[in-house]
């Protein structure tokens, strides 16, 4: 592992980052938000804090496409997308990009990466650049029906709550409007708890129009039932965790199918 040492944090937990940050700390990871429990995190104050002790902050902005969050603007120093996900659209890559606000920064990362030996195909950077002038309208898109099909969810009796950034309800909510201008297609739900993981697996299970899968961005809608219990110390929540990611179909088909599927519970 490089001699690297990791520290997980909560992500809510704004300034207080600097009573976490040691003498050897080099760098604070961020997401906006958590690509599964949907928080927001406070990435200026985030960055504020780290600076003020000289340690570098990156920011995951994925979910965002670089499109409805602009990191360099909030203070981050390094930016990272997963261009499999909306830069390419087509979920027929693997291909990711690491972007620095300083140069110095970039051509240690530069060094690295040549020592490691890694590198992409010219088809990969081909489909990429294929897709960077439709992203705006495909993100735009996901949003309005990630939006549509979330707020029917809001008021099924089933689920009892919305995890998507642009729901008051969703933690970091007010950090998200303050920094963001969209929302992309990915989102959770929480199910009652009086429905058993069987049950809520088939409900997935049911889904015709959504697809199992952990990638998102695509233009193919998909969906994933999470054990959060397994992988978030001190999870709250006591109903089943799904995501689901919102393609590019009709949303009133999607909204057709999850009723059928919950029908099914």
């Amino acid at each position: 592992n490089f001699g690297i040492t990791a520290r997980y944090y909560d992500p809510m937990v704004g300034a207080g980052i600097a009573e976490l940050i040691q003498p050897n700390t080099k760098l604070v990871w961020t997401e906006a938000p958590g690509s599964v429990s949907m928080e927001v995190p406070d990435l200026r104050a985030i960055c504020a804090a780290a600076h003020e002790q000289g340690v570098l902050v990156a920011l995951d902005n994925t979910w965002s496409a670089g499109l409805a969050l602009r990191g360099f603007d909030l203070g981050v120093d390094i930016v990272m997308h997963a261009l499999t996900k909306y830069q390419s659209g087509g979920s027929d890559l693997l291909m990711g990009a690491v972007i620095t606000r300083d140069r110095a920064v970039h051509d240690k990362l530069a060094t690295a990466h040549m020592r490691l030996g890694l590198g992409v195909s010219p088809d990969d950077a081909y489909l990429i650049m294929r897709g960077l002038p439709t992203m705006k309208l495909r993100f735009d898109a996901h949003d309005r029906a990630a939006r549509k099909v979330a707020a029917w969810l809001k008021a099924r009796p089933e689920i009892v709550r919305v995890l998507h950034p642009a729901f008051e309800e969703c933690p970091g909510h007010e950090n998200w409007k303050r920094d963001f201008t969209g929302a992309g297609g990915l989102f959770s739900v929480i199910f009652d708890e009086r429905y058993t993981e069987a049950q809520t697996d088939r409900f997935v299970d049911s889904l015709a129009l959504f697809g199992l899968g952990y990638s998102w961005g695509g233009a193919n809608s998909l969906v994933v039932p999470y054990r959060m219990g397994a992988i978030r110390r001190d999870w709250q929540e006591k109903g089943t965790l799904v995501r689901f990611n919102i393609g590019l179909e009709e949303p009133d088909d999607l909204i057709a199918d999850i009723e059928r599927a919950l029908g099914m519970l």
